[in-house]
């Protein structure tokens, strides 16, 4: 945030970050809130195993990530889950089913600006394994993990790592 410099409103190069979450002019009224913005990530799981997909664009790109993404004006996060789930795996589910697990903090970096974001998990179990019709702009490829053989570095993003360490305790 730090690069926006010249306010919206009067055209100065008076605007200031206060490095949490405002801008503000110091010539003018302008304010903007730079607030945390809401996000899913559905675990996949069959048995003992997870669904994760490659990543197929920056931030992170070929790094694993549990399907998901931004939550959008006028949408729950359960139908988030549902058209992300549509979108990156041609996968239809029940959104009934999901079931709300937790929440962890994120910065989500794309474009030289820094998104904080809350990231909410969720579980979506399936009676069986299955192979996706894979939408390639979003995702690069899908794998299915042991939870025994989970390698956390090679997930690419730290709420991810932080809340599935936690969570796979039980299976362990």
């Amino acid at each position: 945030m730090k690069e926006l410099q010249y306010c919206p409103k009067c055209g100065n190069k008076t605007l200031q970050f206060n490095e949490i979450n405002k801008l503000s002019c110091t010539d003018c009224d302008f304010v903007l809130y730079h607030n945390c913005a809401a996000a899913v990530a559905v675990i996949l799981r069959c048995r003992d195993e997870i669904f994760f997909t490659k990543r197929s664009q920056e931030p992170k790109s070929g790094m694993l990530d549990l399907s998901g993404g931004f939550v959008d004006p006028n949408e729950s996060a359960e139908e988030t889950c549902k058209r992300e789930l549509m979108e990156e795996l041609q996968l239809p589910i029940d959104v009934s089913r999901l079931r709300i697990l937790g929440t962890r903090p994120n910065v989500y970096h794309f474009k030289g600006i820094d998104y904080n974001t809350m990231d909410i998990f969720f579980e979506y179990e399936v009676k069986e394994k299955f192979l996706p019709t894979l939408e390639l702009s979003e995702v690069s490829d899908g794998i299915w993990v042991k939870i025994s053989n989970l390698d956390f570095s090679s997930l690419a993003f730290d709420s991810q790592r932080n809340f599935l360490r936690t969570w796979v305790e039980p299976f362990s």
